[in-house]
C-alpha cells in the first residue's frame, strides 16, 4: 500500500475524529501512524479495513474486466475516498463514477481525470461549473433521459460550449429509476443531444440493478432482457454518433457477470465503443446482502471490513448490549452479523448462534445464549452488511494490516471521506 495521500497525510487530528485514542489529538496523519499505533489502542465503537483485502479485491476485479476487453469506473459514492480511489485507478480503472455534482467536486478535486456523473445535470450553477471543468482538461460524461434535461444545459450555458459537455442518453424501464422508457424515448433523446451544440452524444448508459433483485433465475433473466435493450438503442443510434469515442456502460456489483458476458459479446467485431462497467461494492464487499448476490463471493472477493464494539450491559441474560448503533454501522440491507468477541484478557471466544436484533442510535442489541460468558468490556467483532452505507458514518476510517488476525492488528493508514 501506498503512503497516506498527499494532504491526508498533514490532516490535523482532533476529538472529533472518533475511534482514535485522545493521544492523537494533535498530531497528524503522519505523525499517528508513525507510532505503529495497535488497532487495541483504538476506542469502540470502531469500523477498520484490510489493506491486503482491499488489494486483492480491486487486483481481482481489474483483472476480470481487463480479460474481457472491458473497462471499469467503479462507482465512489460507495466508499467518497479518494484515497481509495487513487488505488483503483492504479490497478487500470479508466476512470471513477460518481453520483450527485457534489461529488463531481470532490473527484475534480481529488484530480481524478476521468469521472462519470450516473445523473442528470440538472442546475445551472453545477452545469456551468462542470463546463468550466471540462474546459480545464478534465472529462467528465454525465446522463440524460429527457430532452428537457439537454435543455437545461443549453439555458445554463446561453449557447454553444468552449467544449460541448458530454452525455449518455439513461435508458430505462417503465416502473424503474431514470431513464428513458422506450427505444422510441431513448432514441428522441439521442437526436436531440447530436444537434445539440450544448453537448455532444457519447453513447448509452443505464443501471441493470434497478430492474432485478436477488440472484434467483427470474432476476438474472431481468438482468439480461435489460441489457439486451440497452444494446439495441446502442444498435439504433450509432449513425448518430461523431466521430469521438464512444461509452457504453451499465454494472452494479449484483450482476456484473451478467453484464461482463453481454458486453464482452457486444465487443467482439464491434464498432470499437468503449464498454464500462461502474461496480463499486466490490472493493469493500461485505458479509451480507453481497455476500449473498455477488457473483464473486467465494470467487475472488473477500470482506475488507469489520465493526467493532464493546459490551456495555448484561442486564438482560440472553441479550448484550454493545455500543455501537446506527450513527456507527450500516443498517439498510441488513444488521451486523457477530462473528466473534475478544475477552479482556485477549482471548478469542465463539458466539455460535449470535444475532443482532436491533440498533438504536448508539447501542445494538445482540442476542446470545444465557450461558454465554460475555461480559462487559469484551469486544464483540461484527461482518457488516453492504459497503454503500458502511463508510458514510466515519469521517477516518483505520486501515489494518489484517482483520483475520485484531488481537494483534497494527495500523497502517487512515482514509478520509469525502461524505
Amino acid at each position: 500500500m501506498s503512503a497516506p495521500q498527499r494532504g491526508v497525510a498533514a490532516r490535523l487530528l482532533d476529538a472529533g475524529d472518533k475511534a482514535l485514542p485522545s493521544d492523537a489529538a494533535g498530531l497528524t496523519v503522519a505523525e499517528f501512524l508513525a507510532r505503529r499505533p495497535r488497532l487495541a489502542d483504538l476506542w469502540t465503537p470502531l469500523v477498520v479495513l484490510d489493506d491486503g483485502v482491499l488489494d486483492d479485491n480491486i487486483a481481482f476485479l481489474a483483472g476480470w474486466v481487463a480479460a474481457r476487453g472491458l473497462e471499469l469506473m467503479p462507482h465512489g459514492k460507495t466508499t467518497m475516498a479518494p484515497q481509495l480511489w487513487h488505488r483503483q485507478l492504479d490497478a487500470g480503472a479508466t476512470g471513477i463514477t460518481v453520483a450527485n455534482p457534489s461529488q463531481l467536486r470532490v473527484a475534480v478535486d481529488a484530480g481524478i481525470p476521468a469521472i462519470m456523473l450516473a445523473n442528470q445535470l440538472v442546475q445551472p450553477e453545477a452545469i456551468r461549473w462542470t463546463a468550466d471543468v471540462v474546459a480545464a482538461g478534465t472529462r467528465i460524461w454525465s446522463w440524460v433521459d429527457d430532452v428537457a434535461g439537454i435543455e437545461v444545459i443549453e439555458r445554463a450555458l446561453g449557447g454553444p460550449a468552449e467544449l460541448p459537455l458530454e452525455v449518455l442518453v439513461d435508458v430505462g424501464r417503465p416502473g424503474g429509476r431514470t431513464g428513458a422508457r422506450s427505444l422510441k424515448a431513448a432514441v428522441a433523446v439521442a437526436e436531440r443531444a447530436a444537434a445539440s451544440p450544448a453537448v455532444r452524444l457519447a453513447g448509452v448508459t443505464g443501471y441493470e440493478g434497478s430492474v432485478a433483485h436477488g440472484r434467483g433465475e427470474e432476476a438474472l433473466a431481468s438482468a439480461r432482457a435489460y441489457i439486451d435493450e440497452l444494446l439495441a438503442v446502442h444498435d439504433a443510434v450509432a449513425e448518430l454518433y461523431d466521430d469521438g469515442d464512444v461509452l457504453v456502460s451499465a454494472g452494479g456489483s449484483a450482476y456484473p457477470d451478467v453484464v461482463g458476458a453481454a458486453f464482452a459479446a457486444a465487443a467482439v467485431g464491434g464498432d470499437g465503443s468503449r464498454f464500462v462497467l461502474r461496480s463499486g461494492a466490490y472493493l469493500v464487499h461485505d458479509h451480507g446482502y453481497y455476500r449473498q448476490n455477488s457473483p464473486f463471493e467465494g470467487a475472488g472477493l473477500r470482506p475488507a471490513a469489520r465493526g467493532l464494539a464493546r459490551v456495555v450491559s448484561r442486564q438482560d441474560a440472553d441479550t448484550a448490549i454493545v455500543d455501537a448503533g446506527k450513527r456507527d454501522f450500516p443498517y439498510d440491507e441488513g444488521l451486523p452479523t457477530p462473528l466473534y468477541a475478544i475477552t479482556r484478557d485477549g482471548e478469542r471466544m465463539p458466539l455460535t448462534g449470535a444475532e443482532t436484533t436491533k440498533l438504536s442510535d448508539q447501542h445494538g442489541f445482540v442476542r446470545i445464549g444465557r450461558d454465554s460468558p460475555l461480559s462487559v468490556g469484551d469486544l464483540v467483532v461484527f461482518g457488516l452488511s453492504h459497503p454503500c452505507t458502511m463508510l458514510d458514518k466515519w469521517r477516518l476510517v483505520p486501515v489494518v494490516d489484517s482483520v483475520e488476525d485484531l488481537e494483534a492488528a497494527i495500523v497502517t493508514d487512515l482514509v478520509e471521506t469525502r461524505f
